[in-house]
């Protein structure tokens, strides 16, 4: 019997579940406020990025709300809201980040159409912006998966659709978690580089600038498969 290597957890999985902890054991009580990230930053001893990740995944399972402008709060406990364990975005498997790509084509292909339809030049930019982003991050994997994420988050915020950015914000933290498996599953792929991921994506911003609905749910969905392509090969290989 093979078995394989125990991964070292990462930063923000620590911060994630030294925060989750203090919940549960009723040191933080709904309605309080967490410290800022610069504040929880300086009393984990983390960066600031680990602390925003700790926060997202603790977000995507119904734990605590980012109220903008406003601050983090510890949420109302209600079991029914919690869908998925905090381990989930941790522990998924190829298979299961297979099921989330496919979520994600029936979500953003839907999420697409309306945001070329409804998008204001305010929100084109805020979308440019993260694609810029996107493309001066060659090179540096940590920034490049948070502009492509900041990207399709971008993209549900311009839908003007409350349900839509409920459903894309509730997976958001699985959304990042993979996106980092899949984006270095993709560049490692021989048949795909940097420039190809993010002509893909220029691609989608071309047609919600544009206003191409259409096309838009069209280049986004091509983008997802062209994912799902190279997991899939990736799954295969494992098997053999």
């Amino acid at each position: 019997m093979q078995y394989n290597k125990i991964k070292p957890k990462k930063i923000y999985e620590e911060v994630a579940e030294a925060i989750h902890t203090m919940i549960s054991s009723g040191e933080l009580q709904p309605g309080d406020k967490l410290d800022s990230v610069q504040q929880l930053a300086e009393n984990f001893q983390v960066g600031r990025s680990a602390i925003r990740e700790a926060l997202t995944a603790l977000r995507a399972i119904g734990l605590i709300e980012i109220r903008q402008g406003e601050g983090t709060y510890v949420k109302q406990f209600e079991s029914e809201q919690i869908s998925f364990p905090l381990s989930t975005a941790i522990l998924m498997n190829a298979q299961d980040t297979a099921h989330l790509l496919e979520v994600r084509k029936i979500l953003e292909a839907g999420t697409v159409f309306s945001a070329a339809k409804k998008r204001t030049e305010h929100q084109l930019q805020t979308i440019k912006e993260a694609l810029e982003e996107m493309k001066s991050a060659s090179g540096d994997e940590e920034l490049g998966e948070k502009a492509d994420l900041q990207f399709h988050m971008a993209i549900a915020e311009s839908s003007h659709n409350p349900l839509l950015i409920s459903l894309m914000n509730h997976v958001s933290g699985l959304m990042g978690e993979t996106m980092k498996e899949t984006r270095r599953l993709w560049l490692y792929s021989k048949q795909t580089t940097t420039d190809r991921l993010y002509e893909e994506h220029h691609a989608i911003y071309e047609a919600i600038k544009d206003q191409d609905a259409e096309e838009a749910r069209r280049v986004m969905l091509s983008h997802i498969e062209n994912v799902e392509m190279i997991l899939h090969k990736y799954i295969d290989q494992a098997k053999n």
